[in-house]
């Protein structure tokens, strides 16, 4: 994927294609990682790379869940929220990739299936975090805000994990050469 996304003609790919790049940027903060780095707090707070990319696959997927009228998550259950920004002892990072992957791909079909981005979607009343009204465009508008914000939160994990950066972990994981300008992340050797 180029680092920056390609002109794309329409409203809904354009959207997608933003949703898509910033996916793969927080998919690019986990390569190469080992399981236990994967799990690893490198700032103030609780937060680790493979716990930020399962927050983000089940967030995307309840908001998808939200458009096709069928979420029952709860907002207000606060525990369970926290919960999903922890690998489990069971978890995987390539289980928690692989989820990612396959919730892109219910998104991206579901959105294919909608005519009118305009289109409302009902969001739970009463809760001061969400808005009062909502549309298939905001929620992919939203999914491309939250989705960056917890790629940066990644990109700074990373970086204080191993020195990784986003330009070269991209490198490495699309094969790109070597150039005065970026070099591709390598293993650390011992």
């Amino acid at each position: 994927m180029p680092l920056n996304v390609a002109p794309v003609a329409g409203e809904s790919a354009s959207l997608l294609a933003f949703l898509a790049q910033q996916r793969e940027a927080a998919r690019n903060a986990a390569y190469g990682l080992t399981e236990d780095q994967a799990r690893m707090a490198t700032t103030g707070s609780t937060l680790s790379i493979g716990g930020l990319i399962k927050h983000l696959a089940a967030a995307e997927e309840s908001w998808i869940d939200k458009v096709l009228d069928c979420d029952t998550s709860d907002p207000g259950d606060y525990a369970a929220y926290m919960a999903g920004f922890h690998l489990q002892p069971t978890e995987t990072m390539a289980d928690v990739l692989r989820r990612y992957e396959e919730v892109a791909t219910r998104t991206d079909a579901v959105i294919a299936g909608v005519a009118d981005l305009d289109r409302a979607v009902e969001l739970p009343k009463g809760v001061p975090w969400f808005p009062e009204d909502a549309s298939v465009r905001w929620v992919l508008l939203h999914l491309v805000e939250e989705t960056a914000r917890h790629a940066g939160h990644a990109d700074i994990i990373r970086e204080c994990l191993d020195g990784a950066t986003a330009g070269s972990l991209m490198a490495a994981a699309e094969g790109w050469p070597a150039t005065p300008w970026l070099q591709p992340w390598e293993p650390a050797t011992s």
